[in-house]
């Protein structure tokens, strides 16, 4: 099965140069049950990201642009009234999908960003008084612009928690710029990338993530970080229960991808920037949700041997 998802990450490799770090987190959150949030500028490949991924595990893809004038139909669907047959019938928005890709998601206003809080969370939507199923499995790509830009609205914590992971992909080193200007717009050749992991192998893996062991001592050491987070001064509120099983999950899915059957404290840390960073805020910041020199204090400040 290793061998399924590392070729599954050279596949995507091939058109998100010098990425792998970031396109085993979002793999990592795909296997987890999880959703993912890519906060970066413009432009810096977060589309080709979740396409190419779409495309190698043999997802249905659908691509929202996130505006300030979207309204909650656009994106669930609408119920109409059929006067041939006499009865409404419900005509189904592009959620109703295996991967949304929700882009620059903070470009909306919070009523439309409510609206894909319960699929994220239970896997459905309810409108008018009937509950319709989501698709399995069902995983959220949402970009965002960061908040100094014009025109954005901040997701609030409870947004932000349904997010598994909060990523960045950030400039292309030298070497990959020079690649990506020398082979043209990747965009073309997504298309063509092969189905590497389908999703039969997918429930496999899902399954397989689930059985990874994380010892007392290693439960021990997580629970201390949460603990420091909930005690420490500088903190403007501790990492919730939801939090703290959103980091054992992806630490097992990361063990798991790297093939171990049990997770190491290495594991806990190497996430902790993407699980941990968008739950965390300082006490004395109010404009901001960035947590990630809070992440630095719990690097450094809680032994990993109690």
């Amino acid at each position: 099965m290793q061998e399924k998802i590392d070729h599954a990450i050279e596949v995507i490799g091939g058109v998100l140069y010098g990425k792998e770090r970031q396109i085993r987190q979002a793999l990592t959150c795909l296997f987890a049950h999880g959703h993912l949030l890519i906060e970066d500028l413009p432009g810096m490949g977060k589309t080709t990201l979740a396409h190419a991924l779409a495309q190698v595990m043999g997802l249905n893809y659908q691509r929202v642009q996130f505006t300030s004038d979207m309204l909650p139909a656009d994106l669930l669907g609408v119920t109409v009234f059929d006067a041939g047959n006499s009865e409404f019938r419900f005509h189904r928005g592009p959620v109703f999908t295996q991967l949304l890709l929700a882009d620059e998601i903070n470009r909306t206003t919070p009523k439309t960003q409510s609206a894909l809080l319960e699929a994220m969370e239970e896997h459905q939507v309810s409108l008018d008084g009937q509950t319709y199923p989501l698709p399995d499995p069902f995983f959220v790509i949402a970009t965002q612009n960061p908040l100094s830009q014009y025109g954005t609205f901040p997701l609030p914590e409870s947004q932000l928690d349904r997010f598994l992971m909060r990523i960045e992909l950030g400039y292309p080193a030298h070497e990959a710029e020079r690649e990506l200007l020398k082979g043209g717009d990747v965009r073309d050749r997504i298309g063509d990338l092969p189905v590497c992991i389908d999703q039969q192998t997918l429930r496999e893996i899902y399954l397989a993530c689930d059985k990874v062991q994380a010892s007392n001592s290693l439960l021990d050491y997580l629970q201390r970080l949460v603990r420091y987070s909930r005690e420490a001064k500088g903190f403007a509120y501790g990492i919730s229960p939801r939090g703290a099983l959103a980091l054992l999950r992806s630490a097992k899915t990361w063990a798991y991808m790297h093939g171990r059957q049990y997770v190491v404290p290495e594991d806990l840390q190497t996430l902790l920037k993407p699980v941990f960073g968008h739950r965390l805020r300082a006490a004395e910041d109010y404009a901001e949700h960035g947590g990630l020199a809070l992440v630095q204090r719990l690097l450094s400040e809680v032994d990993v041997v109690g």
